[in-house]
């Protein structure tokens, strides 16, 4: 069979609700390696939060983070890393123009370094993993260089409003997702960008053509990816918007969908 690509997002994906890979699902992906295809992580995620499941999967590929925002190869210095921010001015307007809407906090991130607007417990929490240089105070004061992203972490009830506003005032310099549930966060990233945009990069590279990528996903920051990929998959308990367009709809995380849709696509 010829060589394949296989994308997996992380969160609500390849992960378990406990945040683990199944067993049945490592093994599989192991035979689809074994078997000449290729498995790489396109995340929202940093790198550092990523970094433990890259390495658990023995992964040697590219890996898409902060939902196309940095596509780089952990393994290799000689492949070009593609880093693009958002442009500091447009950090700054985007927070001053959400000030008048209720918002929990804002935290920017400069590859692994993260700047929390406010100290917040459970935000701290979060963005711990991989033991990043964290800066807490006004964004205003101490962001000083244009971020990979921007995170507004407000109520539930408040993030279709702010989004909203993000499109109708920002929408021609920045792309913005919602995460899944527990925390109602959105995420800015620079215009243009998303997973299928880092894929693209990885493929052309690979020489992969889309008919032969495999992606799987579950939310909104899915979305391209899902469309861009030949085989696009949603999971059972991804969003209703991502089903819609996906080629196909498989088990749910914490089914061994991914593993299911391998082993009857690749024989495996």
């Amino acid at each position: 069979m010829k060589q394949h690509l296989i994308v997996l997002d992380l969160d609500g994906t390849l992960l378990t609700d406990d945040q683990k890979i199944s067993e049945k699902t490592k093994t599989t992906l192991f035979k689809a390696k074994e078997a000449g295809h290729q498995v790489m992580i396109a995340t929202g995620r940093p790198y550092r939060a990523s970094q433990l499941y890259y390495n658990e999967l023995m992964l040697s590929t590219p890996i898409v983070n902060f939902n196309g925002a940095l596509v780089h190869h952990p393994k290799s210095k000689t492949w070009e890393t593609v880093h693009t921010p958002i442009d500091l001015s447009v950090v700054y307007d985007v927070v001053d123009s959400v000030d008048k809407y209720q918002y929990e906090n804002l935290i920017a991130e400069v590859m692994d370094d993260v700047f929390i607007h406010v100290e917040d417990k459970a935000m701290m929490d979060i963005f711990k993993m991989g033991d990043p240089k964290v800066t807490i105070g006004n964004l205003r004061n101490n962001l000083n260089e244009d971020p990979t992203s921007l995170l507004i972490h407000a109520e539930e009830s408040n993030v279709p409003l702010i989004r909203d506003h993000l499109e109708n005032v920002h929408a021609e310099l920045i792309e913005h997702r919602r995460w899944g549930t527990p925390f109602h966060i959105i995420e800015i990233v620079r215009k243009g960008l998303n997973k299928a945009v880092g894929i693209s990069l990885v493929a052309k590279d690979m020489n992969i053509p889309r008919e032969r990528i495999i992606a799987f996903g579950d939310e909104d920051n899915d979305l391209e990816m899902i469309d861009y990929a030949g085989i696009g998959v949603a999971m059972s308990n991804g969003i209703a918007d991502l089903k819609n367009i996906a080629n196909e709809v498989t088990l749910s995380n914490n089914e061994d969908g991914i593993a299911k849709i391998l082993i009857e696509r690749l024989k495996l």
